[in-house]
């Protein structure tokens, strides 16, 4: 299994990121911004070669995706692959709803009114899971449910034969699974209760089951 560098994207600003709305396996259009945003990452990222490139299934992903990839001078990769389990968390009966009503009804009962005072208290996990638990029809992802999805994303690119030691890997996600990852592999060294940027790097080393996160919300 090679050891290489994940350099994983947040997708463009959209409509729903301007409303506030919580937008995970639903999804809405690029702004005008959004698109540039994705023009202004490619146009960082044209001299890097990848040897693999991936994003979830949303068409929000995959535009960002293509983009930078159709500016990229440095690799022979014309499109992305995609996949459901790079899919931002699924929010269930929330999906489209306002974000900080959504989280006022997941944290409040436990008195915690907002995501950040369930991040503080407890994880970003925890949070999952309270809104699974609010979800009338209990169809959002727990923690559990959401990992057990986006480990197999991870398992599919370390499956990829042709990365190498030493290659880099693109990965245009989203703002809540950036901020998943780097609660999980960030040994504590960054703030998870500020989404990162649309457009903006997270890059990972991985080496198996081994990753460390390197550098996050590069703007």
């Amino acid at each position: 299994m090679s050891k290489f560098t994940l350099y994983m994207v947040r997708h463009g600003q959209t409509y729903f990121n301007i409303y506030n709305k919580l937008q995970g396996w639903s999804n809405s259009p690029l702004t005008d911004k959004g698109i540039q945003n994705a023009v202004d990452t490619g146009e960082k990222l044209k001299n890097t070669k990848f040897a693999a490139a991936y994003c979830s299934d949303t068409t929000r992903a995959e535009q960002t995706a293509q983009t930078i990839l159709d500016k990229n001078d440095a690799s022979d990769i014309d499109a992305p692959i995609t996949s459901m389990f790079f899919r931002e968390e699924f929010y269930g009966y929330f999906e489209g709803n306002d974000m900080d009503q959504a989280w006022y009804l997941a944290g409040a009962p436990h008195g915690l009114p907002t995501f950040r005072d369930i991040v503080d208290k407890y994880s970003i996990g925890k949070a999952k899971d309270y809104l699974k638990d609010a979800d009338p029809f209990h169809q959002a992802e727990n923690n559990e449910e959401y990992w057990k999805r986006l480990d197999q994303g991870f398992d599919l690119i370390k499956s990829n034969k042709d990365i190498k030691d030493g290659d880099n890997v693109l990965l245009i996600s989203h703002g809540n699974t950036l901020l998943s990852i780097v609660e999980r592999y960030g040994n504590g060294k960054y703030d998870v209760t500020e989404r990162p940027a649309n457009g903006s790097l997270t890059k990972l080393e991985v080496d198996g089951d081994n990753i460390k996160v390197l550098s996050f919300n590069e703007q």
